[in-house]
């Protein structure tokens, strides 16, 4: 045996056993999860066609395996979380396949693809109480920025997060971001907002959540996507106990986001929601919500208010379209919607045009308080008023209103073995003013089966 494999393997082995000994792999999990979701979305009316499917049902079923190392030993110490997944079409012919690829990519004769893969992983650090992840499966949840998951396979983005818990009670978050990955796809692609077809590498964000007492949390954070916006937020969440099994939380939310360089120009417009924009194409919008929640054993009644500002719509990050040699080519890689921080983000709807008041309610209830644990149900109703009509057409100077209800059922098994199995049903009503524009009435039904097995 040569020297230099002889040194190598030792090496190996001596790294191999101080990662052991520090717990990288004493502490590593590893799990896999399966999902299957039959999606049903129906536009109650409108024109078929390949681009705009009045009807898209579909089944899928996606596999996702994680594994999560722990960390080496030292001052310093180092990781690794790796994450594979697999999306399988199993139903849903051509002439009932979105054309954005919103459950599933979609082939090149229009229908969706039999399956995609995807694969990414974070590399990370630990210095006391402040962690760095550099990698491509980040999935960060801050109010600046929700990953979503709301379908068959999660969103990922491609970047760097540090988070920070040295201070008792602050936690700091900072971060840049350059590329994303949507739910329905194997392509990663820059990232950009709704209208806008050049893109942004740079999404950078930081910001923070102090506990000021067990029962208050003041967050802020700003972010700003290169060449399309800047924002600012600001948040306070409220816990009151109001006795045995009784609370009351406030929920305080604020947005202000502005145009940033390129921002107005050809391929960095922003196209504010399809509403109003004061600047046409720019972003500019302040937004508001409060949310308050009574909460009674099994029981919780939520009310709230939001208001978008007049001036446009509300700003966040998204794909935007992929772009080929600087020409749209109208497709969303699969993004089929990106989620934000405001419970206005529901099931069909966003609620986020330029000028719209939106009141909503939602009545949830836990039956483990009735005997049957794992089981829970809800039921939400939105309505909105003074949407401004789009600037340049036949809606200028006119005012619109819509609204949404939304219900849901969920249960998991909680013992036997099909433990941790669980089911969602979800259906949710749009409905629009006919002159909407951009605004399709719609009914919406998922269905969704969930199970992670966690190795031991």
């Amino acid at each position: 045996m040569k020297k230099s494999t002889l040194a190598m393997a030792v090496a190996f082995g001596v790294m191999a056993q101080q990662a052991g000994a520090a717990g990288f792999i004493e502490d590593s999990k590893a799990s896999v999860s399966s999902r299957t979701l039959y999606f049903d979305g129906d536009a109650r009316e409108g024109t078929d066609s390949a681009a705009n499917r009045t009807r898209n049902k579909e089944t899928a079923t996606g596999l996702k395996f994680d594994y999560l190392s722990g960390f080496t030993q030292g001052t310093v110490g180092f990781g690794l979380d790796a994450q594979a997944m697999v999306g399988v079409h199993l139903d849903g012919g051509r002439g009932q396949h979105a054309a954005n690829g919103a459950i599933t990519p979609t082939d090149s004769d229009g229908s969706s693809v039999n399956e995609w893969t995807r694969f990414g992983a974070n590399a990370k650090a630990r210095f006391s109480k402040t962690e760095l992840r550099l990698g491509n499966a980040l999935a960060p949840n801050l109010p600046i920025l929700v990953s979503n998951d709301g379908r068959l396979l999660p969103a990922a983005f491609q970047g760097g997060i540090v988070t920070s818990k040295e201070l008792d009670g602050v936690t700091l978050t900072a971060g840049q971001l350059n590329k994303g990955i949507g739910r329905a796809s194997s392509n990663w692609t820059e990232l950009s907002m709704a209208g806008g077809t050049d893109t942004s590498d740079h999404f950078r964000f930081a910001g923070g959540d102090w506990k000021v007492t067990k029962d208050l949390t003041l967050q802020y954070y700003y972010a700003n996507l290169e060449d399309f916006y800047k924002q600012h937020f600001l948040g306070l969440v409220h816990v009151l106990p109001l006795g045995e099994d009784q609370s009351f939380k406030t929920d305080l939310r604020y947005f202000n986001s502005s145009s940033d360089g390129k921002n107005g120009d050809v391929g960095y417009r922003f196209n504010n929601n399809n509403g109003y924009a004061k600047n046409p194409n720019e972003v500019d919008n302040s937004t508001w919500s409060a949310m308050f929640t009574y909460a009674l054993g099994g029981h919780a009644i939520m009310v709230g208010h939001q208001q978008v500002g007049d001036d446009g719509g509300m700003a966040y990050l998204g794909q935007g379209n992929v772009t080929k040699n600087g020409a749209s080519t109208g497709a969303n890689e699969g993004n089929g919607g990106s989620s934000f921080y405001l419970f206005t983000d529901s099931m069909v709807n966003g609620f986020n045009r330029a000028g719209e008041n939106t009141t909503f309610g939602q009545y949830s209830y836990d039956f483990a308080r009735a005997g049957v644990p794992g089981l829970k149900a809800a039921i939400a109703y939105l309505h909105a008023d003074d949407i401004k009509g789009r600037q340049g057409t036949v809606n200028e100077g006119r005012e619109f209103s819509e609204w949404e209800r939304d219900m849901r059922v969920d249960y998991v098994i909680q013992s036997g073995p099909l433990k941790g199995f669980g089911t969602t049903v979800r259906h949710g009503s749009y409905r629009g003013d006919a002159d909407l524009l951009n605004s399709t009435n719609q009914d919406q039904t998922r269905v969704i089966f969930n199970y992670t097995y966690a190795f031991k």
